[in-house]
C-alpha cells in the first residue's frame, strides 16, 4: 500500500466511522466530510481574525461640547 493511500485511509478514519456500501462510496463520504471540515476551519479562522482585529477597538474621537454663557 502506498504512503498516499495509507495517509488517505488514516485521514478518512479520523473524520469518523467508515460509511457506505463499498470503498468508493466511503471515499466519497470522506471527501464530503473533508469539505465540511475545511469550511468550518475557514469560518472559525475568519471569526478569530475579526475578533483579534477589533480587540480593544475603542473610538477615541473627542466629543465636542458647546459651552453656554
Amino acid at each position: 500500500m502506498s504512503k498516499r493511500k495509507s495517509s488517505w485511509r488514516v485521514w478518512a478514519k479520523a473524520l469518523g466511522a467508515k460509511e457506505g456500501k463499498n470503498d468508493r462510496e466511503a471515499d466519497f463520504i470522506a471527501i464530503i466530510r473533508t469539505f465540511i471540515f475545511v469550511s468550518y476551519l475557514v469560518t472559525n479562522c475568519a471569526i478569530v481574525a475579526n475578533a483579534v482585529r477589533h480587540w480593544n477597538d475603542v473610538d477615541y474621537q473627542q466629543q465636542t461640547t458647546c459651552e453656554v454663557k
